[in-house]
């Protein structure tokens, strides 16, 4: 067997989460190659080719692919994944893009967002919002599959010393969709997927100028900053910092929610955090349920009294 683990990246750096997807792809065991789709992406391919368990790195370096349209990429990746015993990238919000249409390409079935690998063909992955786990065997030519990053420890990102070859399939430029532009939110904090520590509000913040409580004790820990949809939707945050289902999963070492109640779309995206401390006034929040440590107090009051103790 062989497994292609299409690469998160920027064009200048690997992602984490293709870390965690090798890993994933480890497991199925079996050569591991890596795809870096851009332009101008050398760096990537170099760090990609020391990623441990790598065998080669496959690099489309094309205009085509500067910003990894999924009607450029997706072909791409088709026309290559017809030699490979499964494709896998991670579930983010490139691989949810790409994917599917490699999938529908290939006309084989997609096991999205796994969390854990039985055997070749068998796969783990949350239904019903996390609240039941359903066990998927594929009998697919080509298993198409994204991979929950929080459901794997990543590999070590040095060590690895993979071949590099460039790819000679033809550039894929559909001509159905043009990159016109970006606005990336800048932050001193770390990045709410890879952050150790998530500090996140919930509706009890009331406010969105009451968040400058958690940003001031996330700026002492080292933390980033997320938020339940209800505070999304209440206007009190951008929807980048959402947390849940519909929003970003997260499994930090610590994920402090404030303020926020435990709804089921809720806690799928947080629920795999290895401690959850849980502020909130009302005893009776769901959110205590899945908590290791509960505390039962106004946050106006705890959250201020948390700073001064950090």
């Amino acid at each position: 067997m062989t497994i292609l683990v299409i690469a998160e990246h920027d064009n200048k750096v690997v992602a984490p989460a293709t870390l965690n997807t090798v890993a994933a792809a480890a497991k199925i065991g079996g050569d591991i190659h890596v795809l870096v789709a851009g332009l101008g992406a050398g760096a990537v391919a170099e760090a990609a080719a020391k990623i441990a368990g790598v065998a080669k790195v496959l690099v489309a370096d094309n205009a085509a692919y500067a910003h990894q349209l999924p009607e450029n990429v997706a072909p791409l990746i088709a026309e290559l994944g017809k030699g490979y015993s499964h494709i896998l990238a991670a579930a983010t919000s490139n691989g949810k893009n790409i994917l599917p249409r490699v999938a529908a390409a290939l006309d084989v079935d997609q096991i999205s967002e796994i969390i854990s690998v039985e055997s070749a063909d068998t796969f783990k992955r949350p239904i019903y919002a996390g609240n039941a786990i359903a066990t998927v065997q594929s009998n697919a030519s080509v298993k198409v599959i994204t991979v929950r990053a929080t459901g794997f420890d990543p590999v070590a990102a040095e060590g690895g010393s993979a071949s590099v070859e460039t790819v000679a399939a033809a550039a894929h430029d559909a001509g159905t969709s043009s990159f016109v532009g970006e606005e990336l939110a800048k932050s001193d904090r770390p990045e709410l997927t890879a952050a150790k520590i998530v500090v996140s509000g919930g509706r009890g913040m009331q406010n969105g100028d009451n968040f400058k409580h958690l940003y001031a004790l996330a700026d002492k820990l080292g933390a980033a900053v997320g938020a339940s949809r209800a505070a999304v939707d209440a206007g009190f945050v951008p929807n980048d910092m959402q947390v849940g289902q519909t929003g970003k999963i997260v499994a930090p070492q610590l994920y402090i929610a404030v303020g926020i109640s435990g709804a089921i779309q809720h806690l799928a995206g947080m629920k795999d955090s290895k401690v959850i401390v849980a502020i909130n006034k009302d005893e009776e929040a769901p959110i205590f349920q899945v908590a290791d440590y509960g505390l039962v107090a106004d946050l106006f009051e705890a959250i201020p009294e948390l700073e001064k103790l950090v």
